[in-house]
């Protein structure tokens, strides 16, 4: 039996009458609440242990050189295995790999925790990377395949966005509280309760959804795309971990341009492909993750040039610094309530120009930023309208890039949702770091005002970056009968 798919902007403003005046059910509410915890406390996962490093260091052995592994090790893990995850999902079961998954989270999260020595720690890390890609994208497939095209779905997955995004930003600060007021290891233990809960709850309330009949794995087209992914990933955490002209990085980075080729020549050719080259070709799919990418990339990025004002310009603490960033969580979870609205009204791909066109608004007065004190008020309104508007970016490259596709095919695109994310947030802090350093260097100075010099010069061009892929969507992402396929 077939059936036109519309294209993402149609399917996102069309009626669904019976959608919209159908109320959650309580299964379905619980099953959100499941769904939504798991997320968001990955999310947390990205970025709690940053203010710790110090601290687990001195209490495990780890040498300041290898400290940053602490980090490394998981982000490769969670943006590495992605893919491959999520089309393990699709093909055996996502409510399986769900369950599986958060399994692995909590005993990884508790050997984490009683850690005493360096290797137990990086293999803990390693097995949070692995539960991360095994995690997000069979969750976010089993939210887009529990609601059905049109405002619920829009507004579950604008929930969700925001959760995410507010994650990355409340792991900084509930990093920083745990360490001064707890220990370190709270942000591990955390993760093994909440586990728990999720695993109690969640095999009454997920439904399996999987084919009738196990077609085979790409296996070749998966390992290529791992290993590129896993190559890529480490060449841009190693550039922003020592420079732009370390041999290791730049050698890292063109294995895994390499390994991505081939995985797009394999998949040209194979029978059973892990990622049918038709969806890539769809614009709504390649531009969406595209847009994702960045949305991710600049933000975090901003986080972190933020971060080096606040500490190394205003001398914030810590723990101070995290908290100059609530009102960036409270405009991330504004952005994630209000951005189905906009959709709903504008269309998913204007939707996404306008959150990068306001997000570069809020951003160009931060590389105005001085010395003293009397700048917050500003960096504090600028973060929060720019919370705002990259989750509306967000929420738009979302339902972009999931909306228009089989049931059969959501663990696939929410795995390249959630690749675009990860992917997004390595990169984007090793290539604005290098961009700081390079002018920290032309200015012959580390003192703060080298710092702020670095810091506002990478700002810059985070806002003309922002707006450069506003420019791309609105160019590339107009709705095509192209886009238009029989399912």
């Amino acid at each position: 039996m077939s059936s036109t798919v519309q294209s993402a902007d149609h399917a996102v403003n069309r009626a669904d009458p019976a959608g919209d005046a159908m109320r959650l059910t309580g299964r379905q509410r619980l099953a959100l609440f499941v769904l939504l915890t798991a997320s968001f406390t990955l999310a947390v996962d990205f970025s709690i242990l940053n203010v710790a490093l110090p601290t687990i260091g001195a209490d495990i052995g780890f040498s300041l050189d290898h400290l940053q592994w602490i980090a490394t090790s998981f982000a490769l893990c969670a943006a590495g295995f992605t893919l491959f995850f999520g089309r393990i999902a699709d093909l055996f079961g996502r409510r399986r790999l769900f369950l599986i998954g958060m399994a692995l989270l909590g005993v990884s999260s508790l050997v984490g925790g009683l850690a005493q020595e360096p290797v137990l720690m990086i293999v803990a890390r390693v097995a949070q990377g692995l539960a991360t890609a095994m995690v997000v994208p069979a969750a976010l497939s089993l939210l887009t395949t529990l609601f059905s095209e049109g405002s619920q779905r829009n507004k579950a997955l604008g929930l969700n966005g925001a959760l995410m995004a507010a994650g990355f930003t409340t792991g900084a600060i509930l990093g920083g509280v745990l360490t001064d007021l707890l220990s370190w290891r709270w942000a591990f233990f955390i993760n093994v309760f909440v586990a728990v809960v999720v695993l109690v709850i969640a095999p009454f309330v997920l439904k399996e959804s999987r084919p009738n009949e196990h077609p085979k794995l790409d296996f070749s087209g998966a390992a290529t795309v791992t290993f590129g992914l896993l190559a890529l990933v480490y060449g841009l955490t190693t550039a922003g971990e020592t420079s732009w002209d370390n041999p290791l990085a730049w050698g890292s980075i063109l294995a895994g341009s390499v390994f991505l080729v081939v995985f797009w020549q394999i998949e040209k050719r194979v029978a059973h492909p892990l990622v049918p080259v038709a969806i890539l070709k769809r614009k709504t799919v390649a531009w969406g993750n595209i847009a994702g990418l960045l949305a991710f990339a600049t933000e975090t990025s901003l986080v972190f040039l933020l971060t080096l004002y606040l500490q190394e310009v205003l001398g914030y603490s810590p723990l101070a610094a995290g908290l100059s960033f609530a009102v960036l969580g409270a405009g991330t979870v504004l952005g994630g309530i209000i951005g189905p609205k906009v959709i709903g009204t504008l269309g998913s791909h204007r939707s996404i120009v306008a959150g990068f066109l306001l997000q570069a608004a809020a951003t160009i007065p931060l590389a105005f930023l001085g010395s003293d004190s009397g700048w917050i008020p500003l960096l504090l309104v600028a973060t929060f309208i720019g919370g705002v508007a990259n989750l509306v970016a967000i929420v738009g490259y979302v339902v972009t890039s999931t909306s228009g596709l089989p049931d059969t095919e959501q663990g696939l695109a929410t795995g390249l949702v959630t690749m675009s994310q990860q992917v997004g947030i390595t990169m984007g802090i090793p290539i604005m770091s290098a961009i700081a350093t390079a002018r920290m260097t032309a200015l012959g100075d580390t003192g703060p005002a080298s710092v702020l010099g670095g810091v506002t010069t990478a700002i810059g061009v985070n806002a003309l970056l922002c707006v450069l892929t506003a420019a791309a969507v609105a160019l590339f992402l107009r709705p095509a009968k192209s886009d238009k396929v029989n399912a």
